[in-house]
Protein backbone atom coordinates (compact mmCIF):
# COMPACT_ATOMS: atom_id res chain seq x y z
CA UNK A 1 0.00 0.00 0.00
CA UNK A 2 2.79 2.41 0.95
CA UNK A 3 4.80 1.55 -2.16
CA UNK A 4 1.72 2.18 -4.30
CA UNK A 5 1.23 5.58 -2.66
CA UNK A 6 4.91 6.53 -3.21
CA UNK A 7 4.67 5.45 -6.84
CA UNK A 8 1.57 7.61 -7.36
CA UNK A 9 3.22 10.64 -5.76
CA UNK A 10 6.36 10.17 -7.85
CA UNK A 11 4.33 9.98 -11.05
CA UNK A 12 2.31 13.01 -9.95
CA UNK A 13 5.43 15.14 -9.44
CA UNK A 14 6.82 14.13 -12.82
CA UNK A 15 3.59 15.25 -14.51
CA UNK A 16 3.38 18.61 -12.75
CA UNK A 17 3.97 21.82 -14.63
CA UNK A 18 7.35 22.97 -13.29
CA UNK A 19 6.27 26.61 -13.25
CA UNK A 20 3.25 25.71 -11.14
CA UNK A 21 5.37 23.65 -8.76
CA UNK A 22 8.04 26.31 -8.32
CA UNK A 23 5.90 29.42 -8.09
CA UNK A 24 2.44 28.50 -6.80
CA UNK A 25 1.82 30.01 -3.40
CA UNK A 26 5.01 32.08 -3.12
CA UNK A 27 3.28 35.47 -3.18
CA UNK A 28 0.79 34.87 -0.41
CA UNK A 29 3.41 33.36 1.90
CA UNK A 30 5.14 36.76 1.83
CA UNK A 31 2.08 38.32 3.50
CA UNK A 32 2.01 35.73 6.26
CA UNK A 33 5.72 36.43 6.84
CA UNK A 34 4.97 40.15 7.08
CA UNK A 35 2.29 39.49 9.69
CA UNK A 36 4.59 37.37 11.84
CA UNK A 37 7.44 39.88 11.45
CA UNK A 38 5.26 42.67 12.85
CA UNK A 39 5.33 44.90 9.76
CA UNK A 40 2.89 47.72 10.39
CA UNK A 41 0.60 49.00 7.66
CA UNK A 42 2.42 49.16 4.35
CA UNK A 43 -0.27 48.34 1.81
CA UNK A 44 0.66 45.84 -0.91
CA UNK A 45 -2.26 46.06 -3.32
CA UNK A 46 -0.10 45.12 -6.31
CA UNK A 47 1.08 42.00 -4.53
CA UNK A 48 -2.46 40.98 -3.57
CA UNK A 49 -3.60 41.56 -7.14
CA UNK A 50 -0.74 39.34 -8.34
CA UNK A 51 -1.87 36.53 -6.02
CA UNK A 52 -5.48 36.88 -7.21
CA UNK A 53 -4.30 36.67 -10.81
CA UNK A 54 -2.36 33.53 -9.93
CA UNK A 55 -5.48 32.04 -8.36
CA UNK A 56 -7.50 32.88 -11.47
CA UNK A 57 -4.89 31.19 -13.66
CA UNK A 58 -4.86 28.09 -11.45
CA UNK A 59 -8.66 27.92 -11.53
CA UNK A 60 -8.81 28.26 -15.31
CA UNK A 61 -6.13 25.57 -15.73
CA UNK A 62 -8.11 23.29 -13.46
CA UNK A 63 -11.34 23.90 -15.36
CA UNK A 64 -9.60 23.02 -18.62
CA UNK A 65 -8.05 19.85 -17.18
CA UNK A 66 -11.33 18.79 -15.54
CA UNK A 67 -13.14 19.08 -18.88
CA UNK A 68 -10.36 17.14 -20.60
CA UNK A 69 -10.34 14.47 -17.90
CA UNK A 70 -14.10 14.00 -18.28
CA UNK A 71 -14.27 14.06 -22.07
CA UNK A 72 -11.15 12.02 -22.82
CA UNK A 73 -10.89 9.91 -19.69
CA UNK A 74 -7.56 11.49 -18.68
CA UNK A 75 -7.31 10.10 -15.16
CA UNK A 76 -3.62 11.05 -15.09
CA UNK A 77 -4.68 14.71 -14.79
CA UNK A 78 -6.44 14.20 -11.45
CA UNK A 79 -3.31 14.57 -9.24
CA UNK A 80 -2.41 17.85 -10.95
CA UNK A 81 -5.97 19.12 -10.53
CA UNK A 82 -5.90 18.26 -6.84
CA UNK A 83 -2.53 19.97 -6.41
CA UNK A 84 -3.79 23.18 -7.99
CA UNK A 85 -6.92 23.02 -5.85
CA UNK A 86 -4.77 22.75 -2.71
CA UNK A 87 -2.80 25.79 -3.91
CA UNK A 88 -6.05 27.73 -4.33
CA UNK A 89 -7.20 26.84 -0.82
CA UNK A 90 -3.84 27.82 0.66
CA UNK A 91 -3.77 31.09 -1.26
CA UNK A 92 -7.22 31.92 0.08
CA UNK A 93 -6.26 31.10 3.67
CA UNK A 94 -3.09 33.18 3.48
CA UNK A 95 -4.79 36.22 1.95
CA UNK A 96 -7.62 36.09 4.50
CA UNK A 97 -5.10 35.76 7.34
CA UNK A 98 -3.14 38.74 5.99
CA UNK A 99 -6.22 40.95 5.63
CA UNK A 100 -7.55 39.94 9.05
CA UNK A 101 -4.20 40.77 10.63
CA UNK A 102 -4.33 44.22 9.03
CA UNK A 103 -7.79 44.82 10.51
CA UNK A 104 -6.51 43.87 13.97
CA UNK A 105 -3.64 46.34 13.60
CA UNK A 106 -5.98 49.08 12.35
CA UNK A 107 -8.31 48.43 15.29
CA UNK A 108 -5.35 48.76 17.68
CA UNK A 109 -4.50 52.15 16.15
CA UNK A 110 -7.78 53.57 17.51
CA UNK A 111 -6.64 52.71 21.03
CA UNK A 112 -3.10 53.93 20.47
CA UNK A 113 -3.65 57.18 18.54
CA UNK A 114 -7.28 58.09 19.21
CA UNK A 115 -10.08 58.78 16.76
CA UNK A 116 -7.93 60.84 14.37
CA UNK A 117 -5.03 58.95 12.81
CA UNK A 118 -1.83 60.66 11.65
CA UNK A 119 -1.63 61.16 7.89
CA UNK A 120 1.46 58.94 7.74
CA UNK A 121 -0.69 55.98 8.84
CA UNK A 122 -3.79 56.83 6.82
CA UNK A 123 -1.61 56.97 3.70
CA UNK A 124 -1.02 53.22 3.97
CA UNK A 125 -4.70 52.33 4.38
CA UNK A 126 -7.07 51.51 1.55
CA UNK A 127 -10.42 53.25 1.17
CA UNK A 128 -12.20 50.16 2.51
CA UNK A 129 -9.89 50.03 5.53
CA UNK A 130 -10.46 53.71 6.24
CA UNK A 131 -14.23 53.14 6.11
CA UNK A 132 -13.85 50.17 8.46
CA UNK A 133 -11.79 52.25 10.90
CA UNK A 134 -14.40 55.04 10.88
CA UNK A 135 -17.19 52.55 11.53
CA UNK A 136 -15.20 50.93 14.33
CA UNK A 137 -14.48 54.22 16.10
CA UNK A 138 -18.19 55.16 15.87
CA UNK A 139 -19.18 51.82 17.40
CA UNK A 140 -16.57 52.25 20.14
CA UNK A 141 -17.75 55.81 20.87
CA UNK A 142 -21.37 54.62 21.11
CA UNK A 143 -20.35 51.91 23.55
CA UNK A 144 -18.30 54.29 25.72
CA UNK A 145 -21.21 56.75 25.90
CA UNK A 146 -23.35 53.96 27.35
CA UNK A 147 -20.97 53.56 30.32
CA UNK A 148 -20.53 55.56 33.51
CA UNK A 149 -23.58 57.81 33.56
CA UNK A 150 -24.31 60.92 31.48
CA UNK A 151 -20.74 61.67 30.42
CA UNK A 152 -19.89 58.07 29.54
CA UNK A 153 -16.52 56.48 30.19
CA UNK A 154 -13.42 56.71 28.00
CA UNK A 155 -12.01 53.20 28.25
CA UNK A 156 -9.10 54.07 25.94
CA UNK A 157 -7.49 56.10 28.73
CA UNK A 158 -5.26 54.71 31.49
CA UNK A 159 -4.24 51.71 29.44
CA UNK A 160 -1.56 51.03 32.06
CA UNK A 161 -2.06 51.37 35.83
CA UNK A 162 -0.79 54.89 36.72
CA UNK A 163 1.90 55.39 39.35
CA UNK A 164 0.70 58.96 39.92
CA UNK A 165 -2.34 61.01 38.93
CA UNK A 166 -0.26 63.96 37.67
CA UNK A 167 2.83 63.88 35.48
CA UNK A 168 5.28 66.39 34.08
CA UNK A 169 5.21 66.68 30.30
CA UNK A 170 7.14 68.59 27.66
CA UNK A 171 5.48 69.87 24.50
CA UNK A 172 7.23 68.60 21.34
CA UNK A 173 5.38 70.90 18.92
CA UNK A 174 2.94 73.79 18.96
CA UNK A 175 -0.54 72.46 19.73
CA UNK A 176 -2.57 75.43 20.92
CA UNK A 177 -5.16 75.72 23.69
CA UNK A 178 -5.70 72.64 25.87
CA UNK A 179 -8.49 72.53 28.45
CA UNK A 180 -8.21 70.35 31.55
CA UNK A 181 -11.03 69.01 33.70
CA UNK A 182 -11.46 72.09 35.94
CA UNK A 183 -12.01 74.32 32.90
CA UNK A 184 -8.52 75.84 32.93
CA UNK A 185 -7.00 76.40 29.48
CA UNK A 186 -3.29 75.84 28.96
CA UNK A 187 -1.32 76.93 25.91
CA UNK A 188 0.78 74.05 24.66
CA UNK A 189 3.79 75.53 22.88
CA UNK A 190 6.89 73.74 21.69
CA UNK A 191 9.43 73.08 24.49
CA UNK A 192 7.02 74.29 27.21
CA UNK A 193 6.65 72.04 30.27
CA UNK A 194 3.52 71.45 32.31
CA UNK A 195 2.27 69.42 35.27
CA UNK A 196 -1.00 67.89 34.12
CA UNK A 197 -3.42 65.06 34.93
CA UNK A 198 -2.07 61.84 33.47
CA UNK A 199 -5.36 60.76 31.92
CA UNK A 200 -5.62 64.03 29.98
CA UNK A 201 -2.11 63.62 28.58
CA UNK A 202 -1.97 59.98 27.53
CA UNK A 203 -3.53 60.41 24.11
CA UNK A 204 -1.37 63.46 23.30
CA UNK A 205 1.69 61.48 24.35
CA UNK A 206 0.71 58.65 21.99
CA UNK A 207 0.15 61.19 19.21
CA UNK A 208 3.62 62.68 19.69
CA UNK A 209 2.41 66.08 20.90
CA UNK A 210 3.74 65.63 24.44
CA UNK A 211 6.46 63.55 26.04
CA UNK A 212 6.59 62.36 29.61
CA UNK A 213 9.47 64.02 31.48
CA UNK A 214 11.03 61.37 33.68
CA UNK A 215 12.89 62.77 36.67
Amino acid sequence: MLLCFIHCIHGFILRLDLHTLNHAGQGELQYVSECSAGIRLTQTEDGIRQVLEEMKALYEQNQSDVNEAKSEGRGDLIPTIKFRHCCLLRNRRCILAYLYDRLLRIRALRWEYGSVLPNALRFHMSTEETDWFNQYKKSLATYMRSLGGEDGLDITQDMKPPKSLYIEVRCLRDYGEFEIEDGTSILLKKNSQHFLPRWKCEQLIRQGVLEHVLS
